[in-house]
């Protein structure tokens, strides 16, 4: 999975905590793990900031920070390839990612 154009797009918006906190309510596609697509969707709509905010939100909330997507992969797994997600596997090793 590349990094895609639609990922520069949100460096330079603002997220407040509430808006942060409204990831942990997204709902997943059928067949998809409702704590990994919650990450996903977190990873692809923050920067590294509100990530961190967001990170102790998700564990609190009793979330599962090593689900696994329909192939088997948790959210560290797949993004550990990714060229700039070095301080978001940072972030979730750091709160208990496998």
């Amino acid at each position: 999975m590349a990094l895609t154009k639609d990922k520069e797009k949100v460096l330079d918006e603002v997220l407040d905590k509430k808006r942060i906190e409204s990831f942990l309510d997204i709902m997943p596609p059928d067949g998809v793990n409702a704590d990994f697509h919650c990450l996903e969707r977190a990873y692809r709509g923050m920067i590294e900031r509100d990530f961190a905010t967001f990170m102790p939100l998700f564990i609190a909330a009793g979330k599962d920070i090593n689900a696994k997507n329909p192939q088997g992969k948790t959210f560290h797994d797949v993004i550990s390839t990714h060229k700039t997600a070095g301080v978001f596997c940072t972030l979730l090793k750091l709160h208990g990612a496998e």
